[in-house]
């Protein structure tokens, strides 16, 4: 059985079939988990991070402190302090961009920036670079707009990109239909929003 150390908790559990798809896990009241074994054998990875989160501004009332705990405690972001979050700050273009990064393990980027509004230490510009080189976000006229708002369409073109940049199976899409402003959603948007509903 897999149980934290002392001081730590199950941050995610995921089980996948031997091609590599996710298992639905479900979890039971008594703080164990359940699925339903496939015609193959799996695997189970769990993930185990401090059991308190530092920030004072997500508690789990809030119906995204699962969500902000899974990020957090896999380094894919941090907070706007040592004691906040900042869940109602807008995500940007280098926030994304910083997140899927790391996501995909930090690779060091092989494509040489040359955008006029990227530039100086940190993590935001090989994220830059490395979201340039495998065509996930792109910039324009030599810059790239690091601060630019990211819409819901725009992340779910970025998230579209990701999966096809991982190889994902992108055939599973939904119906935009029932959304009473699907007519809004952009052209450009259509496909990679209707593969996010479909992956829920």
């Amino acid at each position: 059985a897999l149980a934290p150390n002392s001081g730590y908790e199950l941050a995610s559990l995921t089980v996948t079939d031997r091609s590599g798809n996710r298992v639905t896990v479900t979890a039971n009241p008594d703080g164990t988990y359940r699925f339903v074994m496939p015609a193959s054998q799996v695997t189970v990875s769990a993930v185990f991070a401090p059991a308190q989160l530092p920030f004072t501004d997500v508690t789990e009332a809030n119906w995204y402190y699962d969500e902000v705990y899974y990020v957090w405690a896999n380094g894919l972001m941090q907070g706007t302090s040592a004691t906040t979050f900042g869940p109602g700050v807008d995500t940007t273009r280098a926030m994304v961009v910083t997140i899927l990064w790391r996501l995909g393990g930090g690779a060091a980027p092989g494509y040489d920036m040359d955008y006029s509004d990227v530039a100086g230490g940190g993590s935001a510009p090989g994220a830059v670079r490395w979201a340039t080189e495998h065509g996930i976000v792109n910039g324009s006229e030599g810059q790239f707009y690091p601060g630019g708002i990211v819409t819901r369409e725009q992340l779910a073109a970025m998230l579209y990109r990701y999966a096809q940049y991982k190889g994902y199976d992108l055939t599973a899409g939904g119906d935009l239909s029932g959304f009473a402003d699907a007519g809004a959603v952009s052209g450009w948007a259509e496909t990679s929003l209707a593969w996010a509903v479909g992956q829920g």
